[in-house]
């Protein structure tokens, strides 16, 4: 569920960047992970195989996308997933931390998700955001913090710290706890 034109960049610029997350955190077992936007399931998958005992849910609205992604589910076998032709905002159960792969400003996510996101800490960071974004997010920081009319407890880290690669330079995971 990639372009064509990228299926080289496959390794790198799609399972490597999704389980980039997991250079930022390390699930504990029994955790909840909604993935809004999932597409071809990135960045659901690679992370749902990496922590089997954690409960994964990969949202999307499009059907076609979900269709796929209930097939890759099925051929490998995953047992600690689902996938859900829904909107996000539709949803009417919680989860421990919401990620994306760059589907929506900060804003729209936490306008979807906010109120999907258990209060109660878990895992060693607080529940919340993990998103994966790239370039520069001045403008869509600034228009959240807006938003939200509260200092951000917004967190930026850059992958360039973990990988070394050039596609990692821009790409960043931005952390948004929910206390």
């Amino acid at each position: 569920m990639i372009s064509r034109k990228d299926v080289e960049n496959l390794e790198e610029r799609h399972i490597l960047h999704s389980l980039a997350i997991a250079k930022f955190i390390d699930f504990k077992n029994q955790t909840k992970i909604l993935d809004i936007g999932t597409g071809g399931g990135f960045p659901g998958l690679p992370l749902a195989i990496l922590f089997p005992s954690c409960k994964f849910f990969l949202v999307d609205s499009i059907a076609k996308k979900i269709n796929v992604v209930n097939k890759i589910i099925l051929e490998l076998g995953l047992k600690n997933v689902e996938a859900i032709n829904a909107r996000a905002e539709s949803l009417n159960f919680q989860v421990d931390f919401i990620v994306s792969r760059a589907v929506a400003p900060l804003t729209d996510l936490y306008r979807w998700g906010h109120k999907l996101i258990l209060k109660d800490k878990y895992n060693n960071k607080p529940n919340g955001f993990i998103l994966l974004k790239g370039g520069n997010l001045i403008e869509e920081k600034n228009a959240f913090k807006e938003m939200l009319r509260k200092p951000l407890k917004l967190q930026e880290i850059h992958l360039d710290d973990y990988f070394r690669e050039e596609f990692f330079y821009t790409k960043k995971i931005i952390y948004f706890p929910i206390s």
